[in-house]
């Protein structure tokens, strides 16, 4: 399994009138905390889009439970729970400073070959580079 955790700090564009995290911008914070986990892992996209694959969003799963508003510090924890061979399937969660869990989300992402614009399996030095995270 693979957690990393980002910060975040609210900017006045992320709200809407009410002062408060716009529900689409939720999307945008798990691509940060998805982009910084790999970018920690020592595998940047710009690595993978070098190994001829991209990964486009095919899923998304958002669960709002409290606001979150201008200014907050927020901290988004994305987990990889099971090595991503055929997906790459990610969960996520968005607390404030005081540790009160805001928001539960989830991507699927798949492989496409960047040639032929086909779906493929992930790229085998992917897979060995993340593989250390899932022995058991």
């Amino acid at each position: 399994m693979i957690t990393a955790d980002v910060k975040y700090r609210v900017i006045y564009r992320d709200t809407d009138k009410m002062g408060v995290v716009y529900h689409a911008n939720y999307i945008a914070l798990y691509e940060i905390a998805r982009n910084e986990m790999f970018r920690g892992l020592g595998i940047p996209y710009t690595d993978l889009e070098k190994m001829g694959v991209m990964m486009p969003v095919v899923e998304v799963e958002s669960k709002y439970k409290s606001p979150a508003y201008y200014d907050d510090l927020l901290t988004i924890r994305a987990t990889i729970k099971e090595l991503p061979v055929a997906k790459l399937d990610v969960e996520y969660e968005v607390f404030n400073e005081q540790g009160t869990l805001l928001n539960t989300g989830r991507t699927v992402l798949g492989y496409v070959n960047m040639e032929r614009l086909r779906p493929c399996r992930a790229p085998q030095e992917l897979i060995e580079r993340l593989s250390e995270y899932f022995q058991q």
